[in-house]
C-alpha cells in the first residue's frame, strides 16, 4: 500500500488567537511572510504526495485564495520587473493538486478527518495538522510513511513533552519496540500530569489505514459534542496495531501564542536580511531588563 493522499484539517475555530481569528484563519498566521499552512502542504509535497485535501470551514476562504492563481497581481509584478516576488506568488498556486471540502459544524478533529472519507477512497493516507511545523532533514511525514511501508499499520508521530504541557496533548501508553517506535496500548487525551501514563505526546502528523474512518464513526462525541481523534485511535487499537514513532527533527507549535512567537523568532533568525538587526534589537531589549539576563551598566 502506497500513501498517495494527504488530508490537512483546517476547520478549527482558532480560539487561542481570538479576536484575530474572527476574520483570519489561524492556519494563515504568517511565519514571517509565509502562512503556517504552506509548510504542511510543502511537507506533503516533499514526501512525494501531490493529492492534498484541505478541510475548511466558514470564514476560511483566504486559504483557498492563497493557493489559487492571482492573475492581476502576477501581471502587475511582471510589469514592475519584480521577478523574485512573482516567483514566490506563483509558487504558492502551483504546489500541488489541492482540493477542498467544508466541515459544516465544529465537531472536532475526528469529524474533520471523517469528511475526507470519500476522497481517500479506501486508501492509506497522511494527516498533517497546520498548527505544527516540523523542520527535519527527512520530512516528518516521510519518516512515518517509511515506517508504514514496513509495518502496514497506522502510525502517529510523537515526542517527549515537558511536564507543564502534558495536559495539552494526547499522551501515549504503550510498549517500546525499539529506541523510536512504540506499540500503542492507549491514548489518553489531555490528562492531568498525575494521571498521565508517560510524557510521550502525539503531534500533528499521522499515517492512517482507511479503517480509521469506521473507528471515527463508532465513537461517541465527547466534551463540546466533539468527536475526539484519540477516542477513534483507541477504538482502532482494538482491531489492529497502531504504532507511535519518535520522529527526528524540530517541531514548532504555532497553535498557541507563545509557541507561535518562538516559531517567528527561530525562522526570523534564518533570514540573513533581518538576522543582524533582530539580534541588535534583542540586545537592546535585554539591556532594559537585567533581571532576565541583560546588563544595565
Amino acid at each position: 500500500m502506497i500513501v498517495r493522499k494527504a488530508v490537512i484539517p483546517a476547520a478549527g475555530l482558532g480560539t487561542r488567537f481570538l479576536p484575530l481569528t474572527k476574520s483570519m484563519p489561524k492556519e494563515m498566521l504568517p511565519i514571517i511572510n509565509i502562512p503556517a499552512i504552506h509548510y504542511a502542504v510543502d511537507e506533503a509535497i516533499q514526501a512525494g504526495i501531490d493529492d492534498i485535501l484541505i478541510i475548511t470551514a466558514r470564514g476560511k476562504r483566504s486559504i483557498e485564495d492563497y493557493f489559487d492563481d492571482a492573475p492581476e497581481l502576477e501581471a502587475r509584478l511582471e510589469q514592475n520587473g519584480k521577478s523574485h516576488l512573482l516567483k514566490m506568488v506563483k509558487n504558492a498556486s502551483t504546489l500541488a493538486d489541492i482540493h477542498y471540502i467544508r466541515q459544516k459544524e465544529p465537531l472536532g478533529l475526528g469529524d474533520a478527518i471523517l469528511r475526507s472519507k470519500r476522497h481517500v477512497n479506501n486508501e492509506p493516507f497522511a494527516v498533517l495538522l497546520g498548527d505544527d511545523i516540523v523542520r527535519s532533514n527527512t520530512p516528518c511525514i516521510s519518516q512515518l510513511m517509511n515506517i508504514f511501508e514496513d509495518l502496514r499499520t497506522s502510525i502517529i508521530a510523537v515526542e517527549e513533552v515537558p511536564d507543564n504541557m502534558v495536559s495539552s496533548y494526547g499522551i501515549i501508553r504503550g510498549k517500546w519496540m525499539n529506541e523510536r517506535t512504540i506499540k500503542i496500548d492507549h491514548v489518553v487525551e489531555k490528562p492531568q500530569l498525575k494521571d498521565a501514563p508517560s510524557r510521550i505526546g502525539a503531534i500533528g502528523r499521522y499515517v492512517f489505514t482507511p479503517e480509521i474512518f469506521k473507528s471515527i464513526e463508532s465513537v461517541k462525541p465527547g466534551v463540546g459534542n466533539e468527536i475526539q481523534l484519540a477516542d477513534a485511535i483507541n477504538f482502532l487499537i482494538q482491531k489492529q496495531d497502531v504504532m507511535a514513532y519518535r520522529f527526528e527533527g524540530t517541531r514548532y507549535d504555532t497553535g498557541n501564542v507563545l509557541g507561535y512567537l518562538h516559531t517567528l523568532i527561530d525562522f526570523a533568525m534564518d533570514h540573513d536580511e533581518i538576522k543582524k538587526d533582530l539580534l541588535s534589537y534583542f540586545n537592546e531589549i535585554l539591556s532594559k531588563f537585567p533581571e532576565i539576563g541583560g546588563r544595565n551598566e
